[in-house]
This record gives C-alpha cells, structure tokens and sequence, in this order.
C-alpha cells in the first residue's frame, strides 16, 4: 500500500493544484460583457406590503447587488429595474438569466410575467443560489430599450438581494446558464451526494471496529456537510417554518462540520490534545446555541462572528497539521499524514480565496470549493481505505502469527500432558501398591496376628484342625485382597449386620480364645447405603483396630459400634479397656504402619478418623459422610 500511495502522490497533487484553478479559469473566460446588452440598472424599494412597482427613489446600482447594507432597516420588497437595448441582439431568440434570487421574487418582461416563485411570503421559496434563465417571448418585446422587472423578497439579516443578470442571444444565455447551473448546483449535488456515501460507508467500518475512531469522525464530518449542503440547495425552508429557522440550522451544521473536521484530523494524524478538545467542543456547543437561539435583531452579526470563527479553526486546523505531517520523526514521515496534509493545503489556498469573493457578496457561484471538496473527498476515501486495508493487512498476520503460535502451544501442551499422563500412570501403580500393601496388613496381617497370638497363648499345642482352621482362615483373607481389595464393582450388602457378620465371626473366635470378652452394636438398617469400597475401606479399619487390640492393649473387654445417627453420616467405633498408650507419640514418630494404614485409608475414604486413649479406655472413631 506504502508503495501505491508514493506513486498516486505526484498524480494526487497535481490534480489538487493544477486541475481546479485551470477548470475555474476556463469557466471566468464566461464575462458579464461578452454579447450582453444591459444598459442601466436601477433599485428601488416597495411600499409597506404593496406588491406594486415604486414610481420613484430609484438609486443606478450594479448587479450583483445586496440592498441591507444600503437599506438596513427595510424589510419590504425591491424592485429592480434592467434597461437593456434590443438592437444589440440580431434576429435570433433573446435569452435572459439570472444567477440567483434572494430569497424569492417575480420576473416580469416588460409588463408581462415571465417567472414567479412558490412562495412569496414565510416561508418564502429559496432560489439564492439556483440560476434562472428564460426565452424572452417575441410578443413581448418592443424595439429600442426594453425593461426587465424584477420584484425580490428577502429578509433583511440574510443579506438579500439580486444576483447577476444577462440578457442577449438565447445560445450564449442558455451557455452561461449551463454552466452556472454546474457551479451553483450540480456540484453542490455530487459532492453531497459522494459525502453521504462516504459517511454511510466509513459509518459501517466505524460500527464494525469503535477503536477506528478516526473513521466514526470522518464520517459524523461528511454527513453534516451533506446536511450543511442540503440547506444551500433546498429552495424551500420545509421542514423548517421559516427562511430564518433554516439559515439558523445552516450555521449550526457548518459548526458541527468544523468540529468533526479537527477531530477527525487528530484522530487521523494520531495528536492527543485532550485539553483543546475539551475546550472546542464546549464553544462549538455555545457557537451552535448562539445561531440557533439568538434574537432575530442581531441574529445578522452573529451569524457573522460564528461563521467566521468556524473559518478562522478550520484554516488554523489544517496549518498547525502541515508542521505535524511534515516535521522529521525518527521512524521517517508517514506518508498518509502527508497526503491529508496537501488536501487539506489545498483547502486552505481554495478556502481563502472562496472567503474573500464572499465576504466580497455574493459571489458563491464563482467559488471553487465545492467542486474541490469533490476531489478531497475522493482522496480522503483513498486514504482511509489504505489504513482500512492496512488494518485488515496486520490483522491477518496477527491471526497467522496467532496460529502459529497456538499450534506451537499445542504440541508443547501435547508433551505436557502425555508426561503427566505418565506420572499420573506412576502414581496411580504407587498408589495401587500402597493399597494393596493396606490391604495385606490390614486384613492377611490382622488375621496373621491374631493367628499368632492364638499359637503365643495357648498352653497346649494347637491341634491339626485347629492349626488348618487358622490357615483356611488365612486363605479367605487372602482371597479376599485379591478379590475384593481395589474391585469398585463389589456387592455392598443388604444391611450392616450383613457387613459386620463376617468380619465379627473371624474376630470372635480369636478375641474369645484369648479371654477378650466382645460386644457388638450393629445398626439392623442401613438408612443410607455406603459405597463397595466405602464398606471394603472400613472392614479394612475395624480389623487393623481389632488387630491392635489383640497385639497391643491386654484389654478384657472390647466393644464395636456401627450406627448411624443421621442418613448421611454412618459412624464405626471400637472400645477397649486396655493399658492405653500416648497417640500423639505414636504419630509423631510415624513408627506405626497400622496407623498410618488406617489414617491413609480414612482419606481415601473421606472419613474422618480419631483417635482417643488413657489407660483403661481407649477408643477409634471413624466418621462417614455419605454423599447424596
């Protein structure tokens, strides 16, 4: 884009210099002396209210004319009065035309009607800027001098008055016709026509991303001048109740335009001006409330003074950007900021020399800068476009760099997640071991010990179905590591007497046998069932606790609990009344498998496990909550 936009610069620039004034000077080549045959022309104002011509105070002026300032204080009619000298035109068609009627009027040729306005009172028809011209009707004209009329309604704050007239062969009227006809309104036209596309097109892009503020200003900017033109074409105040309302709303918008105008400028050219921001939008809302509230009897000078103010900002605007596009930067100049910087060059050189032919009165069909807001307004869609495409550009290569980098993410989380598929593999064979490791000291272990305990304490040595018995004994908790040790698919029983019967049977007959009288309180329903490994986990608790009882406590008497006191809650406690010993000792010192066993295994659980000893009394609580 860098590379199209410095070849388009020399072409851009020199259309902007050289193809407006070369186009403005071939239209000048159109003279008010060139076959025209105007011989005086006078002015005179109208009685209060009567529509008929004055029969004196005639005053010689010359077109084109603005009574106010000769009359300030009328607000009447004037009657203009145009001698002109049939012979200076040969036996062709006479033409007449009029650049423009402020506001509105009548024509007459002689003293027949030719032309008379829609409106000749509030609201009255706007014809200031649009051309008239006419065939003048053989009939109607005499040898010698005759006279064109011309009655002109206006209002006297809005400079009134009568614009250029012509009268001579109809080929070189209707000529000039033309081409007033494409400087007062034609162009007028395109370029509202071009701004209201461009606001529509830049106001969608602007919807689409709000962080372009620059697009959102530029378009606001087009549209108020498509408004602002809008009342320089309309020839009817509608939807306004008068012509004074309407040039009210005129101000304002040019108002508006201006402030759009910096704005977008800063925006474009990326200046942070935080504080003269501030400051000009509060006068433009006090240079709009002026034009649109002040009183009508000095609405004239204020509509002046605002007028020229919004001048004065957009020409010291569009200066204080030359040196802000122009200046050296260490990245080198930008060249879009360069581009706008000549368009808006071009304004100004067109702006002050459009100022000097109006402040001059009216003279806005000679002036260059609606057909050079035309070209702006090209260029200025060129460039945003190229930020716009420019935009687009850097985005797709964040969305490809994006990718990449997502891609690349994905194979390093890949890696990631297989090594910690890995370990979770490592851990969960450890984790496996361990409980398999549990599940041998708790239940093969306990039976072992009791077995043991048995052989220790008996006097006589134990028979062959006795010593067989124990071995079976051992089987069956073997079996039942293997079988049930880490199953989660196992038969939870029907009720806890079910659970607790053969755990209690394979107790019993060591605890009876060593003089350890048991007592056992079982629940007879389960009010809410636990979970295979739940009832597996504490089978596994209550054996290692029974186990300890027989290696450890030299209990009389021991007693197991299984209740639960609410649905959800199923607690198992074992009491003994043995020697005791000191917890906090045993489990500081972490010399004890069975009860780190049984505190391992309460967590996987997500029990709670207590322990609580004294000589004669020593008790292990286990509590469950059952999840619903």
């Amino acid at each position: 884009m860098a590379g199209l936009m410095r070849r388009l610069l020399p072409w851009l620039a020199a259309l902007l210099v050289f193809c407006l004034p070369g186009w403005a000077l071939a239209d000048a080549s159109l003279g008010e002396g060139a076959g025209y045959c105007t011989l005086s022309v006078q002015a005179a104002r109208a009685a209060d209210g009567s529509s008929l011509r004055p029969a004196q105070g005639w005053e010689r002026v010359a077109l084109p004319d603005v009574w106010n300032h000769r009359w300030p204080d009328h607000r009447g009619a004037v009657w203009y009065r145009i001698d002109w000298e049939r012979a200076c035109v040969d036996a062709g068609p006479v033409g007449l035309g009029i650049d423009g009627v402020s506001m509105a009027g009548e024509v007459f040729i002689n003293d027949d009607l030719l032309w008379r306005s829609a409106s000749l009172v509030e609201p009255l028809s706007r014809h200031w800027n649009t051309p008239l011209w006419w065939l003048l009707p053989a009939s109607s004209l005499r040898d010698g001098v005759n006279t064109v009329w011309v009655r002109v309604e206006g209002v006297v704050e809005l400079e009134p008055g009568l614009g250029s007239v012509r009268v001579g062969p109809a080929v070189g009227v209707a000529q000039a016709q033309a081409k007033r006809e494409w400087r007062q309104r034609t162009v007028y036209v395109f370029s509202a026509g071009l701004s209201v596309a461009v606001s529509c097109l830049f106001g969608v892009v602007w919807c689409l991303r709000r962080s372009e503020h620059a697009f959102g200003w530029y378009a606001l900017m087009s549209l108020a001048w498509a408004a602002y033109l809008f009342t320089l074409l309309a020839t009817s105040p509608w939807p306004f109740v008068g012509t004074l309302a309407m040039s009210r709303v005129n101000i304002a918008l040019f108002v508006l335009y201006t402030l759009c105008f910096c704005l977008f400028t800063w925006r474009f050219g990326g200046q942070q001006l935080p504080r003269l921001e501030r400051v000009l939008r509060w006068l433009a809302l006090l240079a709009a409330a002026a034009a649109l509230l002040v009183p009508q009897a000095v609405v004239a000078p204020v509509f002046l003074v605002v007028w020229l103010s919004s001048v004065v900002v957009f020409f010291v605007n569009c200066l204080q950007f030359q040196w802000h596009a122009w200046r050296p930067r260490a990245g080198g100049r930008d060249l879009q900021l360069m581009m706008l910087a000549l368009c808006w060059l071009v304004l100004v050189a067109v702006g002050v020399r459009d100022l000097m032919l109006v402040l001059n009165h009216w003279r806005a069909d000679e002036t260059w800068l609606p057909a050079t807001s035309l070209l702006t307004t090209v260029v200025m869609a060129l460039l945003l476009g190229g930020r716009l495409a420019g935009s687009m550009r850097r985005i797709e290569r964040f969305n490809h760099e994006l990718e990449e980098h997502v891609a690349r993410t994905r194979f390093e989380l890949a890696q990631v997640l297989e090594r910690e598929h890995a370990q979770a593999l490592d851990n969960a064979k450890l984790q496996e071991r361990m409980q398999i490791a549990h599940d041998l000291h708790d239940g093969l272990g306990g039976s072992l010990v009791r077995g043991m305990a048995l052989v220790e304490q008996t006097p006589q040595p134990l028979s062959n179905e006795r010593v067989l018995s124990l071995l079976k004994v051992l089987r069956d908790d073997l079996r039942q590591v293997i079988d049930h040790g880490s199953s989660a698919g196992a038969v939870v029983p029907e009720t806890p007497v079910q659970w607790a019967a053969p755990l209690r049977h394979r107790s019993t007959l060591v605890l009876d046998e060593m003089g350890i009288a048991s007592e056992w309180l079982v629940a007879p329903q389960w009010r809410e069932r636990p979970s295979a490994l739940q009832c597996l986990g504490l089978t596994r608790l209550v054996e290692e606790a029974l186990s300890n009882v027989i290696k450890h406590s030299r209990a009389r008497r021991v007693r197991v609990e299984c209740v639960q006191p609410l649905p959800s809650t199923l607690v198992v406690r074992v009491e003994d009344d043995g020697v005791g010993f000191d917890v906090a000792a045993v489990q500081g010192a972490g010399l004890s498998v069975g009860m780190r066993s049984m505190a391992a295994r309460a967590e996987r659980m997500g029990a709670t496990l207590t322990v609580e000893s004294a000589p004669g009394a020593t008790a292990l609580s286990v509590i469950l909550l059952l999840k619903r």
